[in-house]
């Protein structure tokens, strides 16, 4: 047996939860982690494909992927006997990256006005602002998942000096487009909402378009660099740029 089929070397995951009637819960891990995320995302790639009679939803968040089914065209036994063997099949924390990613770059302003707590988040983090912002804007950063709010992506992971605890006390509102940062992760907002995530940039990129074809750009496996701009050239582009892209380009990677 090769190591990509040898069983997870935690003993509690992967794990099925019962969620209601209709529901199973296929958990890789309860912490964060690059490989954790990866299998999530490669196991309902797969689900995706296969496309299992009876299934009527798949969905993942950053270590779980939720199956959603029909009972009464499916029991619940044969769907976790279904699930458990696909599980055996291989390690997934060894898994490929889903196909047909892409490599979006996002103009963001970082700090001032558009980013007001910038200064206390590389501060947490323990570096200047100048060495912040050029590490966040020339890094790529991978969407681990979608939630919280329509098309809204949390991304990471960031180096363990951004492991940067949230606030205390939220924040009573920042804007669509703004970029957050907590935990190692920054989350790009889709519309206006409290946070207790530290507001550092802001961009005009839209993750939620609900009248487009394509309601969210953002997928899960895509990969996002937030590249630094100017407020003069933010300006420019939310007049010259109407599409919900703001600028932002991309190119697939696979």
């Amino acid at each position: 047996m090769d190591s990509k089929t040898q069983p997870n070397p935690d003993q509690n995951f992967p794990r099925l939860s019962n969620i209601g009637l209709s529901g199973i819960l296929v958990s890789f891990s309860d912490v964060l982690s690059e490989a954790a995320n990866r299998a999530a995302l490669a196991f309902r790639a797969h689900l995706e494909v296969a496309t299992w009679d009876g299934i009527e939803e798949t969905t993942t968040s950053l270590t779980s992927v939720y199956v959603g089914f029909d009972p009464k065209y499916i029991s619940h036994a044969t769907m976790e006997k279904d699930l458990q063997d696909l599980l055996k099949s291989r390690n997934w924390l060894l898994s490929e990256l889903p196909q047909k990613r892409k490599l979006w770059r996002v103009p963001t302003v970082f700090g001032g006005e558009f980013g007001p707590q910038l200064d206390e988040a590389a501060e947490l983090a323990q570096m200047t602002v100048q060495d912040a912002v050029m590490q966040l804007s020339n890094s790529p950063v991978q969407v681990l998942t979608i939630g919280y709010a329509p098309g809204q992506p949390y991304l990471g992971t960031l180096g363990e000096h951004w492991n940067i605890p949230r606030q205390t006390a939220l924040t009573a509102k920042v804007p669509a487009g703004a970029l957050v940062v907590a935990i190692r992760q920054l989350v790009l907002f889709t519309a206006d909402s409290p946070t207790g995530w530290r507001h550092i940039g802001q961009t005009g990129f839209r993750g939620f378009r609900p009248q487009s074809d394509t309601p969210f750009p953002l997928r899960p496996g895509d990969e996002v660099i937030f590249d630094a701009i100017d407020a003069e050239k933010y300006a420019n582009l939310a007049v010259q740029d109407s599409s919900g892209n703001f600028g932002a380009t991309w190119e697939e990677i696979q």
